[in-house]
């Protein structure tokens, strides 16, 4: 069983290197820095785990120049986005910035992604895009990164939200690609993630069966189902990366381990702007439940 972690990775708390090294030190597996590239005033979305929208979401930093701060302070650890709004960005600069980084920290990143919940904030980077459609988009949108990163030179792409003409794009990643673990939890978005995400990684909290209620143990059994009806090779051994929201029960994670949990990502109990300090006190709290698991 390997272990992550989530950090909020905002502007005045811990250094996403220091934290970067610190976890790999102490034996984790991944660190994760998640994306929010402003939180609009006139915001209506809810925050979907319930209450006030946390300080750190308002302050996160870019996701991609700390996993580029981190690699130069590590050598082993990989380095996740948890997760990359896919959406927000532009295309080809997005591959580049993913591949980018890849080859920097030698093979070592995972491109998380998701298709985000605050309506306000993606229509402010695409106001074409009805948020009723950005699954669709999301799908359409790894396919021509994934071309981006392995063809050479990469054939024009026409879709129905993207385009591009026949291109010479680099860098190309270490490993002639970049794994892609799909962060949706809810039944469209593990059926996505069952028919083409490289790895399922979602939050606990969110995670629901086929009737829409909260249950892990259901969304993986659904996942894999789907998978297979998918026609997907060895749709049993699709990794399946959980976050844990607040603070790590023995008995779930055993419960979710048995169910095929190959890694989980543990994150802060709070998420209003900790310290340094904080953090990595935390951490230190965190070290005989992550010893007993591992015993």
């Amino acid at each position: 069983m390997k272990f992550g972690y989530l950090t909020g990775n905002h502007h005045g708390g811990i250094d996403p290197g220091d934290l970067a090294q610190e976890l790999e030190e102490r034996g984790f597996a991944s660190v994760w820095y998640p994306e929010h590239t402003h939180i609009p005033t006139s915001r209506e979305s809810p925050y979907p785990n319930g209450g006030q929208l946390p300080g750190t979401y308002f302050h996160m930093m870019d996701p991609f120049v700390s996993i580029g701060v981190a690699a130069a302070r590590t050598s082993q650890i990989t380095l996740g986005t948890g997760i990359c709004l896919i959406l927000q960005h532009d295309l080809i600069d997005l591959a580049r910035t993913v591949a980018s980084a890849d080859a920097l920290a030698s093979g070592r990143v995972v491109l998380g992604v998701g298709v985000g919940w605050n309506k306000e904030e993606l229509a402010d980077h695409r106001p074409d895009m009805p948020f009723s459609r950005r699954y669709g988009a999301m799908r359409e949108r790894i396919a021509a990164m994934r071309s981006i990163w392995a063809d050479d030179p990469v054939p024009a792409f026409e879709g129905e939200w993207d385009s591009y003409s026949e291109s010479w794009i680099y860098p190309k990643p270490t490993n002639g690609t970049v794994p892609i673990a799909l962060g949706n939890a809810g039944p469209l978005g593990i059926q996505h993630a069952a028919e083409y995400a490289d790895e399922w990684a979602p939050i606990d909290v969110g995670v629901m069966n086929t009737t829409g209620k909260p249950d892990v143990l259901g969304g993986i059994e659904r996942f894999r189902r789907l998978a297979a009806e998918a026609g997907r090779e060895n749709a049993d051994d699709i990794p399946i990366t959980l976050y844990i929201w607040g603070r790590p029960r023995m008995d779930r994670l055993e419960s979710y381990a048995e169910a095929g949990v190959s890694q989980f990502i543990l994150t802060p109990v709070n998420f209003d702007l900790p310290s340094a300090d904080e953090t990595l006190q935390y951490l230190d709290e965190l070290a005989p439940t992550l010893a007993a698991f591992k015993n």
